[in-house]
C-alpha cells in the first residue's frame, strides 16, 4: 500500500481561510454595543431605555410610550441574559416622545 500524499493546495488553503477569518472577526472587535440598540422605526415618535442592575440594558422605541417601555424591558431582559447580568431587575431609566 501506498501513503496517500497530501495535495499540494492544502499547505496553502487552512492558514488562508483562518487568516481571511482572523481579519473579519478582527473588523467587528471595535464595534460598541449600541450597534444592538434597534434604531427607530418610520413613526415612531417615542422611546425607552432600561438598565439592569449587571449586565447591558436595552433602547427601544415605540408608537407610544408605553410600546416603547415594553420593548426597552424585553430588550434589557435579553441582552443582561446574554452579557452574564440581572435581567430580573431591569428598570425604565429614560423614556420620552419626540414631538
Amino acid at each position: 500500500m501506498t501513503a496517500k500524499t497530501a495535495h499540494p493546495c492544502s499547505t496553502w488553503v487552512i492558514p488562508s481561510l483562518l487568516a481571511i477569518n482572523l481579519a473579519l472577526t478582527a473588523g467587528c472587535s471595535g464595534r460598541t454595543t449600541t450597534a444592538r440598540y434597534a434604531a427607530s422605526n418610520v413613526g415612531s415618535s417615542c422611546y425607552a431605555k432600561a438598565l439592569p442592575t449587571a449586565g447591558e440594558g436595552g433602547l427601544a422605541w415605540g408608537a407610544t410610550l408605553s410600546i416603547a417601555r415594553q420593548k426597552s424591558l424585553n430588550n434589557c431582559a435579553r441582552y443582561a441574559g446574554r452579557s452574564g447580568g440581572t435581567p430580573r431587575t431591569c428598570k425604565v431609566v429614560l423614556s420620552e416622545c419626540r414631538n
